[in-house]
């Protein structure tokens, strides 16, 4: 193989792990001094993040970006998909929008996203000496190969080995394997150097004669079988997480709905984990339980999410909550949900026309064609004016006298909204929760006792519970995997 310079990691299935293995293996590799960057020719996800260069790149990509030590940058997912629909998507190229297309239409489309996959590529294999690729989803989908630019696809082109990761946890894992290869084509089959086994519980002898029959069967190498590494935080490419954390000192009660099309629902991680704060995301069709604070979640879909939680009789559970001092916090989507109107001119999410919001911001949004994509700084308007990081992500403007109270300041500039009575808050800034001060600041604005609150500057630390996720997978690669066969690729 020509390519000693590019490996790529690619999956039996979705979410077999392959994020999470090629995060690991970069941060593997940047520890040992390597100059490494990582890369996903074709991503279609809703969780993205801003580049240091104004692009978009899905999130999954920054996360790997921040395991090499780098800022994310275009280059590392030049081609990005962002659903909208059941069939059309949101299609960003090099970090920029071109345009809605349909999945038939983005098929033809495919050999014109080759070329920017392949430039953005060579680009990076110029700057590093490693390059570790991520797949999408398998190799083995039988109706997407023609044109493939996401596994086997860009490997053929870029001449590089292939690890296939399967996930023992979901169970299968023999035939996941087996499987995969056969519906691969030879030149293909040949490129494969080997296979991980990923989540595996339990005492490994009892998989040792599984993994010499597969080994027998295959003619290659079982190079590492990684463990379920429990309470590993590393922030999800797009599936929502529904595990609920137990724990033992809850301050507060925090809420959020799985909307059909949620985006960015990465900015609920350091809620999640912060060890005062129960929450929890509550699908359409539950109850809403009773909380301290509701948070509207980004959209990719506004007017139809929206139509969708008024449907399930969200409106009368957010009047109920609010009539009873509950807060309510709307990020980019969600904010925009807050006024009166929403208007899609264009039909950039669906249908061009108009919907209701909930009203309580006296404001109307209107999306445009060109998106704001910025990574920003600033303070909050309320309680000691805390600083507050986080970025921005939107086709959205919106405009009202409700503006005119904003919820923070980007230098003098106002953002978002705040109610009078300060019990409703909305801003397009995403990753609000990152920055210690800022979290105290919006717990204690939402009831946490200031005490408390305070204590979270002190204990919780969200950006390095992110290092230390990374460097525990990369701890668990280092003693898991087979580094003498893997060394010549990697």
């Amino acid at each position: 193989m020509a390519s000693v310079q590019t490996f790529m990691v690619q999956g039996t299935t979705s979410d077999a792990g392959k994020s999470t293995l090629v995060a690991g293996l970069c941060r593997v590799l940047y520890r040992r001094g390597v100059r490494v960057a990582p890369f996903k020719p074709q991503n279609m996800a809703l969780n993205s993040a801003v580049t240091v260069d104004g692009g978009e790149i899905g999130r999954a990509q920054a996360v790997q970006a921040q395991a090499c030590g780098l800022p994310p940058h275009t280059d590392m997912n030049p081609v990005l998909l962002k659903p909208n629909s059941d069939t059309g998507c949101q299609v960003i190229i090099h970090g920029r929008v071109v345009g809605n297309q349909e999945a038939t239409r983005y098929h033809d489309y495919k050999p014109t996203a080759m070329k920017a996959v392949m430039a953005s590529w060579q680009r990076l294999c110029q700057q590093y000496e490693r390059v570790v690729v991520e797949g999408a989803g398998s190799p083995a989908e039988i109706n997407l190969r023609q044109n493939d630019i996401a596994n086997m696809g860009f490997a053929e082109a870029a001449d590089c080995p292939v690890l296939l990761v399967a996930d023992i946890d979901r169970g299968g894992v023999f035939a996941h394997i087996v499987g995969t290869l056969a519906l691969l084509s030879e030149s293909e089959r040949q490129r494969v150097i080997g296979f991980v086994i990923n989540r595996f519980r339990g005492d490994i002898a009892l998989l040792q004669p599984g993994l010499d029959w597969l080994e027998q069967e295959t003619g290659k190498p079982v190079l590492g079988v990684l463990p379920y590494l429990h309470q590993l935080h590393i922030e999800a490419e797009d599936a929502v997480p529904r595990e609920v954390a137990l724990k033992d000192d809850i301050r507060l009660r925090v809420i959020a709905p799985v909307l059909p099309h949620v985006s960015n629902h990465t900015d609920m991680d350091a809620l999640r984990l912060h060890p005062h704060v129960h929450f929890e995301f509550i699908s359409m069709g539950e109850p809403v339980p009773p909380a301290d604070l509701i948070i509207l979640p980004g959209s990719k879909n506004v007017r139809g999410d929206l139509q969708t939680l008024k449907a399930h009789g969200w409106e009368t559970a957010l009047a109920r909550h609010l009539r009873y001092g509950g807060k309510v916090l709307g990020i980019c989507g969600g904010f925009q949900m807050l006024g009166q109107q929403i208007h899609d001119p264009h039909g950039l999410e669906g249908d061009a026309g108009s919907d209701p919001g909930f009203g309580w911001f006296d404001m109307q949004t209107t999306l445009h064609t060109h998106k704001k994509l910025a990574q920003v700084a600033g303070r909050f308007s309320f309680g000691n004016q805390a600083e507050v990081t986080g970025y921005e992500i939107h086709m959205g403007v919106s405009e009202g006298p409700a503006m005119q109270q904003p919820m923070l300041y980007i230098g003098d500039a106002p953002e978002g909204a705040m109610s009078g009575d300060g019990q409703i808050a909305g801003t397009y800034l995403h990753g609000l929760f990152d920055q210690a001060s800022a979290t105290s600041a919006l717990l204690q604005w939402a009831g946490l006792p200031d005490l408390e609150a305070q204590k979270t500057v002190l204990e919780y630390d969200y950006m390095q519970l992110r290092e230390d996720g990374l460097n525990r997978l990369a701890d668990a690669l280092e003693q898991h995997l087979d580094w003498a066969r893997l060394s010549p690729y990697l």
